[in-house]
């Protein structure tokens, strides 16, 4: 016999902005998230600034509260981490709470302030946190199936198909075409990069192949290191973490959106839809008309439906109307502004 539970997982990302002026709200006040949906309940975050009691005074602190009337108590985990930290701390969820109606749950010292006023996250007066939320919906008994144990005598190690293509990669043995990229100079080989992208293929065993014997073949609008970095996730199907990082080990939003356009360039999906997945965590009120036109350029539907989501906000669309990236937006990508127009017309009535 075993027991499983049934669970239903999702995260809200809350930005504080004009940290500084929350700074004034006294010991035991808090103000309160947009609400979200996770697990079919409604959940709010209650942020404190000077701390939910007075032990806590100096601290900023953090609740979940379930945001609405239940019959029965709703069992909860929850996680509170910085999203700038998201690759660096393990996903360790609090102990399972039980949520009646309208109760919260948190973490009263969070972060001291004065801490987090010298900390990276907090950087133009503002920060973000991010609330991993994991509902369990019910505990059930299941009859487990006899195993069948034999002897294992095979062990088969994992697939290191991806070190020998970067080592082939790296050594340059057997390169049969170099790529100069903004001064710099590749080595690589054709197969491997006509077999991963249908662009190189047309390229290199198309027009080209007749036309670039024993040359050089020129790659213009790039980036050395985005090359270098498009090569290194064709021969390894890996994203290229390092070259995607700035000086405080953090992801570099501008660098990202090069990596998708070039992804997008020749038409490696995978590497594209990465992209997408770790833009979604920088969109805010600073970068969301950027990303947005970004998106709507390269046709990355995921990215821009959560572009959409946050400007469905009220208070999120307010202030990016007034932003220069608004005005971007509006030059750039006319063809989005009528979705965005329609949100506008929202807020209105």
């Amino acid at each position: 016999m075993a027991i499983l539970a049934d669970t239903a997982s999702g995260y809200h990302i809350l930005r504080i902005d004009a940290y500084s002026r929350t700074t004034a709200t006294p010991t035991g006040e808090w103000l309160k998230s947009l609400p979200f949906t996770v697990g079919g309940h409604r959940w709010c975050i209650g942020y404190h600034p000077n701390g939910s009691k007075p032990e806590a005074k100096d601290y900023i602190s953090l609740y979940l509260y379930l945001d609405e009337s239940v019959t029965k108590p709703v069992k909860t985990q929850f996680k509170f981490r910085f999203v700038g930290d998201l690759a660096k701390q393990a996903l360790t969820l609090e102990p399972v709470r039980s949520y009646d109606s309208h109760r919260g749950w948190g973490n009263p010292g969070f972060i001291k302030r004065e801490e987090l006023e010298k900390s990276e996250h907090l950087r133009g007066d503002s920060f973000a946190v991010r609330c991993d939320v994991v509902v369990i919906d019910e505990f059930r008994t299941v009859q487990e199936t006899p195993e069948i144990t034999t002897q294992a005598s095979v062990s088969v190690p994992s697939s290191d198909l991806h070190k020998h293509l970067g080592d082939l990669l790296q050594t340059e043995k057997g390169a049969d075409v170099v790529f100069d990229v903004a001064g710099q100079t590749f080595a690589a080989h054709r197969c491997v990069l006509a077999a991963r992208s249908p662009v190189f293929s047309a390229e290199l065993f198309g027009v080209m192949k007749e036309s670039d014997t024993g040359g050089v073949v020129r790659i213009d609008d790039m980036e050395a290191q985005v090359f270098k970095a498009l090569l290194y996730f064709i021969h390894t199907d890996l994203f290229p973490k390092a070259a995607t990082e700035d000086g405080d080990g953090d992801q570099d939003e501008d660098v990202l959106s090069q990596h998708l356009v070039a992804a997008d360039r020749y038409n490696l999906e995978r590497m594209k839809l990465l992209c997408e997945k770790k833009l979604c965590e920088y969109i805010d009120v600073g970068t969301v008309a950027t990303i947005l036109a970004l998106a709507e350029q390269h046709h990355c539907h995921g990215l821009k439906k959560v572009c959409f989501d946050f400007l469905s906000s009220p208070a999120n669309l307010k202030a990016v109307v007034a932003s220069d990236g608004f005005k971007h937006l509006s030059r750039s990508c006319p063809s989005v502004m009528e979705r965005v127009d329609w949100h506008a017309r929202k807020l209105v009535l």
